[in-house]
């Protein structure tokens, strides 16, 4: 299992995904305050869900440069590796949020997107599309072996 999050500053998405299907289910989003996560909730999310990683959706400017959201997405990354000695993947996640609404929208879902939060739809997609790179492979062959298997 992978934990996925997109980052924000008043809450975060997040998917439950696995590497050998490489599908995602979004979870309900966890709160924040002004980008600082309910650490509670993510420990609740990490026994629940027992990942062997985690995946960060990087914030960038439409040019591929970073942002102020980049380095603080970066941090968070960081911490959760720390925290739960697990590793932590950022990826590109530039237009994630913009899909997850359109996708919401095709399927008839009502444009209010603060009472209808695409928080785990734009996770979901995050960590879909992470699995989805070829430079990611090796990571997830490491995931993917029985354990004991060199």
């Amino acid at each position: 299992m992978i934990l996925a999050f997109d980052f924000g500053t008043t809450r975060f998405g997040v998917a439950v995904g696995q590497a050998i299907t490489a599908t995602a289910t979004p979870l309900k989003p966890i709160a924040a305050k002004d980008g600082v996560p309910d650490w509670g909730q993510i420990e609740a999310l990490f026994k629940e869900w027992q990942p062997e990683a985690f995946v960060v959706g990087l914030p960038l400017n439409m040019d591929g440069t970073l942002c102020e959201m980049s380095y603080r997405a970066r941090k968070f990354a960081n911490r959760l590796h720390a925290r739960f000695d697990r590793p932590s993947y950022l990826t590109d996640e530039r237009l994630s949020s913009h899909e997850a609404k359109g996708i919401h929208l095709d399927g008839g879902g009502e444009a209010d997107f603060k009472k209808h939060s695409m928080d785990g739809l734009a996770a979901q997609l995050i960590l879909e599309s992470w699995f989805r790179e070829p430079e990611h492979r090796s990571s997830l062959d490491k995931l993917t072996q029985p354990q004991g298997t060199p």
